[in-house]
């Protein structure tokens, strides 16, 4: 192993990171208007905490990339399979690591530090000031009947919090305040999750006279999750409230969304596209492409680098564009845009895509969804030089055929079972969904987790389907599943003709690779195996107060968890669905979560051959 010249590359990559930073610097100035949808109550101000946290990562990034490169110095010689995969599972650790930074020095927030159940249940309040890597919840006393309405009324009103007139307003309880001060001096668990008017001079002007309930910063597992979910386009979230400029800045929002844009292109073709590597550019590109085959690709990689990045990018302006159009301010039309290009699904709206409530620009983001998922290189065949050849790719016929047979279904049977008021809606959130989840970008409309249990059914064994290979889609992809039937076809018929010798064909040629079979068998089996484990890991380590009120639902939504991340779809089922995210998860859950991310993305094999003692040794 040739350990310098992989520290020369991962310099490198640092150097990029801290380069893409730099985009999200004026996003910090109130100027560029950020989302015209959102109230915010106030006139808004220069985000002073996320300039400096994006300076400061950009100085750490800088100063990682120049130690790695100072290491590195040398690094000379032949770039092997062994040295590319080490570069491209270490890129993206490294990725995880440097994108967390902005999250973790501008001090953001993932959730309210009390969670209200039904009347007679009693809560839970965060263990402020005891941090606990397992248990971060405790369970309190039951409230009486007007101590609930009080909380619900906070928890209803976001980090903001309430004025004493609103508050009893909303509550209908005339001694609000006096509930308060109750709670507060009877628990000190209380105190320490409850803020009362003037308590907290530094708080904003909006909230300072206001009763709130005291939020929950970013630690160490929640800012390495946002960030491996944005980088490998999963798009699953720890933030409860994307909409509270005061809990999460709109320059680190951009660069939350950035990370996708990343993500979705793949660092490593950045690198490539960037720097060229000569031959080494194919075994760096082979190593992070998605999918069993790259036939696709041209010997020249540097210029397959290139082709990809420019259609990429030029999706990424036209969908932009488009969004724009369409009535959304320039950041959300930019956000969406990398978070539909990616498959990522990263919103910058608590209600995804559902904010809007715009069936033109759900038809608009399911088109660019489609395409997404679209092996590239066919997309570029089709689109110059042979238009019949999407026709012709038998993984792409698949891919449409399943698109529309699976909508067919989950629009018949919701409104067989009434999950929707008319035709019309049915189909525009049942296509929505259906191709949000096929193609992994997760993004929502309407909350697919109320859905009967027919169309919940299938939405979660598409998890485990995804787009083309050569796309930036993520999932086990439609060629393995139909490589997998053919195999298992011809399996069947050795068993009562054991002397048949017949080639595996696809799209009516043979296929040549030998090793192809054995590879998409162990693949299906690794996948197996993972989510078996895992989901067990889960159940067994997870407290079960994670679950809250819905406990005898933690074997299926530990499942979709499960599932959902190592596919990189983002929601899943329950505690995890479409209107809920992954906060709650105590920290050990959620680097199980940012491991599997890795694993999906970089479709297992370039992250686990770094966790073996002979990819190590020297050749």
């Amino acid at each position: 192993m040739n350990l310098k010249l992989v520290s020369r590359s991962l310099g490198t990559v640092a150097f990029l990171i801290a380069t893409m930073m730099v985009f999200s610097l004026p996003w910090a100035f109130p100027s560029l208007g950020f989302r015209k949808h959102l109230e915010l109550g106030y006139e808004p101000e220069f985000e002073g905490a996320g300039f400096l946290a994006l300076l400061a990562s950009v100085a750490v990034s800088c100063l990682v990339g120049a130690a790695f490169r100072y290491w590195g110095r040398g690094g000379r010689g032949t770039m092997y399979r062994k040295e590319a995969m080490a570069i491209v599972g270490l890129s993206w650790m490294l990725a995880t690591v440097l994108g967390a930074l902005p999250f973790y020095f501008a001090g953001t927030y993932r959730c309210p530090g009390v969670r209200v159940f039904k009347e007679h249940q009693s809560p839970l309040v965060f263990r402020f000031g005891t941090p606990d890597p397992r248990r971060q919840w405790t369970e309190v006393p039951q409230l009486n009947e007007a101590q609930y309405q009080v909380m619900n009324a906070l928890m209803d009103a976001g980090a903001a919090g309430l004025d004493l007139a609103t508050l009893q307003e909303k509550s209908d309880v005339s001694n609000a305040a006096g509930v308060v001060t109750q709670l507060i001096q009877a628990d000190e668990r209380w105190d320490r999750a409850l803020y009362t008017p003037g308590e907290i001079e530094t708080a904003p002007l909006d909230r300072r006279n206001h009763y709130r309930i005291r939020w929950v910063r970013m630690g160490v597992a929640d800012v390495l999750f946002e960030s491996q979910s944005g980088f490998s386009t999963t798009g699953a979230t720890v933030f409860a409230d994307l909409e509270d400029p005061i809990l999460l800045p709109h320059c680190i929002l951009f660069w939350r969304s950035s990370t996708h844009f990343l993500g979705g292109l793949g660092i490593i073709v950045l690198f490539v596209t960037v720097l060229g590597q000569g031959s080494a550019g194919k075994a760096l590109m082979r190593a992070e492409m998605p999918g069993p085959t790259k036939e696709g690709a041209t010997s020249r990689m540097q210029h397959t680098a290139w082709l990809f990045a420019a259609m990429y990018s030029v999706f990424n302006v036209v969908l932009a564009a488009i969004l724009c159009l369409q009535g959304l301010s320039v950041f959300d039309a930019i956000c969406h845009s990398f978070g539909t290009m990616a498959t990522g699904g990263f919103s910058t709206y608590n209600k995804s895509l559902g904010h809007f409530d715009n069936a033109f620009i759900d038809y608009t983001v399911v088109v660019f969804m489609v395409l997404a998922g679209t092996n590239f290189t066919l997309l570029y065949l089709a689109m110059f030089r042979s238009p019949k050849s999407l026709m012709q790719d038998v993984e792409w016929r698949t891919y449409v055929g399943a698109i529309l047979l699976i909508t067919t279904l989950v629009v018949i049977c919701g409104l067989w079972h009434g999950d929707f008021a008319n035709f019309a809606t049915a189909l525009q959130y049942g296509l929505f969904q259906v191709v949000s989840i096929i193609t992994t970008t997760g993004y929502g409309t309407n909350d697919f987790d109320q859905w009967n249990s027919f169309g919940r059914g299938v939405l979660f064994l598409l998890m485990f389907v995804g787009g083309c290979a050569g796309s930036t889609g993520g999932g086990m992809k439609v060629i393995r599943h139909i490589l997998f039937l053919k195999i298992m076809r011809m399996e069947i018929e050795l068993a009562y003709h054991p002397t048949v010798v017949r080639p595996l064909v696809l799209g009516g040629k043979p296929v040549d690779d030998r090793d192809l079979r054995k590879n998409i068998l162990v693949y299906f089996c690794l996948v197996l195996v993972l989510f078996v484990f895992c989901w067990m890991f889960v159940v067994a380590v997870e407290p079960d107060n994670t679950w809250g009120d819905s406990m005898e639902h933690k074997l299926i939504d530990a499942a979709s968890g499960i599932a959902a991340t190592l596919n990189n779809i983002g929601p899943g089922l329950g505690t995890v669905g479409a209107t809920q995210n992954y906060t709650y998860f105590s920290p050990i859950a959620k680097i199980l979560f940012v491991w599997l991310m890795m694993l999906g993305r970089l479709e297992l094999f370039s992250i686990l051959v770094l966790f073996s003692i002979r990819f190590w040794k020297t050749r």
